[in-house]
């Protein structure tokens, strides 16, 4: 993307329930009232498998918590149809849970018990879930994006000020000199070794341009600096919520090259083509000798050794929210305790975003803010249907195959969905109850969907809460 102005004509140029069931240990047979009742499969497995048989709340979905999850977004879960357990993993084993909250802690496949159908982060990155693992499971991994842009914005602002005006070598001054009684005596005298310089008409460089980058080019336009950006996956939410006179640049090198302030928001991803220590001494060499790099995103991201020669030669500045053994005592680094999303309000914000994606998925089939299946929305089922989903391999033929079962049970589809991401596949669709008389069973139905070569887990969605799954665990039939 060649340099330009993000003018408002740029940006705009981007744009080009339910069911009332009874259930049995066995078999539950669910009523509609206005429609049929539906004979399904349920815990057709030993309890061993699920966990403590005293546990089991039929009724309800049963969501684990890990961490300390804020109650005001737990709140959206609501009584009547969630209950909510918070523990460690040996809780996990006896509450049979059907989805899992968590922040940071590091979560283990063995935690992840066959019962899981979904699993949320309060908050943006997921290195502390074994995704790809999760991906092959059948099991959507969701995330919070956006929620604590808010906090981490405000605290990037304050690292601006923090790399410019020796804030933190003034308190400690004056706390030295408070502990000898020279305070007064000495202010005025010694306030000149920590001079610093204004923000207002110097140049901010904004790497990685989605709603933490966004809004600190918003903020950087409103102190009256002169905004650059760089993001080659601009998306055009992002790009309708960026200043009118954002420059837009064509690498991270231009964007650097001219900037007094680096704020680098971008994702750390692993591996080959990926993000880790693209803050590279290539990069850095770009850098004016007093920028302040910003890095409020992954420490990771930063060549250390890189920074430490830049800091050692020049006037720069290295402000950074996350723990840096090399750095961490540099007189030109100011490193913080990781205090980016450490505010009330994004803790609830993440919490009740987390819930809403995981009551959308279970109660509809809706998915949205996942990182490893598609987003994926079908409109309200209309009266007398019910909702199947059903997660595959993203292979050839597959949504064929799925269809041909329900039509070889005389089941009519009266409306779908069929999205695919990477190598997963998932498929939501109604099925017209009408003409099937008073009860339909779906045991044959979801069990022959569930066992094709394939297939990795399917839902219906309808009846009690927390019935009606079953996976194809490497061809046993689990339900």
């Amino acid at each position: 993307m060649l340099s330009r102005t993000a003018s408002s004509q740029v940006r705009r140029a981007f744009i080009s329930r339910n069911a009332t069931v009874t259930a049995t240990t066995s078999t539950s047979t669910c009523s509609f009232s206005s429609g049929p009742d539906v004979d399904i499969d349920n815990f057709k497995a030993e309890w061993k498998t699920y966990g403590n048989v005293s546990n089991h709340q039929p009724g309800k979905f049963v969501i684990q918590t890990f961490n300390k999850i804020s109650p005001v977004g737990l709140k959206q879960f609501g009584d009547e149809m969630y209950s909510v357990k918070a523990g460690d993993g040996d809780v996990v084993k006896s509450t049979n849970p059907h989805a899992l909250l968590l922040r940071s802690h590091k979560l283990k496949e063995e935690e992840v018990q066959y019962t899981v159908r979904a699993i949320a982060r309060c908050g943006a990155g997921t290195n502390n879930i074994p995704v790809a693992r999760m991906t092959e499971l059948g099991i959507p991994v969701f995330n919070t994006p956006g929620a604590n842009a808010n906090a981490v914005k405000e605290l990037v602002v304050c690292g601006m000020f923090l790399g410019s005006r020796k804030v933190i070598d003034g308190i400690n001054h004056m706390k030295d000199l408070g502990s000898q009684g020279l305070a007064k005596e000495r202010v005025e005298k010694d306030k000149s070794m920590f001079g610093g310089r204004e923000l207002m008409g110097k140049t901010l460089a904004v790497i990685g341009l989605g709603h933490i980058g966004a809004a600190t080019a918003r903020d950087g336009a409103a102190l009256g600096m002169d905004v650059v950006g760089y993001d080659p996956g601009l998306s055009v939410e992002s790009a309708l919520r960026l200043p009118d006179e954002i420059q837009l640049k064509e690498s991270i090198s231009s964007a650097v090259a001219s900037a007094d302030y680096i704020s680098i928001n971008i994702p750390y991803i692993k591996g080959e083509g990926g993000t880790h220590g693209i803050i590279s001494s290539e990069i850095i060499n770009q850098f004016k000798s007093d920028a302040v790099l910003l890095n409020f995103a992954r420490g990771e991201l930063v060549d250390s050794e890189a920074m430490k020669e830049f800091l050692d030669n020049g006037d720069g500045r290295y402000v950074s929210d996350f723990p840096d053994d090399l750095l961490w005592d540099h007189e030109n680094a100011i490193v913080l305790p990781h205090l980016g999303a450490s505010t009330e309000e994004a803790e609830d914000a993440a919490a009740a975003m987390a819930a809403d994606t995981i009551k959308d998925y279970l109660e509809d089939g809706t998915i949205r803010n996942s990182v490893n299946f598609p987003a994926t929305s079908l409109p309200d089922r209309t009266e007398g249907s019910i909702r199947f989903t059903v997660v595959n391999s993203n292979l050839p033929g597959m949504l064929a195959k799925i269809t041909d079962v329900l039509a070889g049970s005389g089941l009519n589809i009266t409306q779908q969905v069929n999205h695919s991401r990477g190598d997963i596949a998932y498929n939501v669709m109604d099925v017209d109850t009408s003409g099937h008389g008073d009860v339909i069973s779906f045991k044959k139905v979801q069990e022959e969907l569930t066992m094709m070569d394939g297939v990795l887990s399917s839902r219906i969605l309808y009846g009690t809460p927390g019935t009606g799954y079953a996976k194809n665990l490497e061809g046993k039939y689990f339900v």
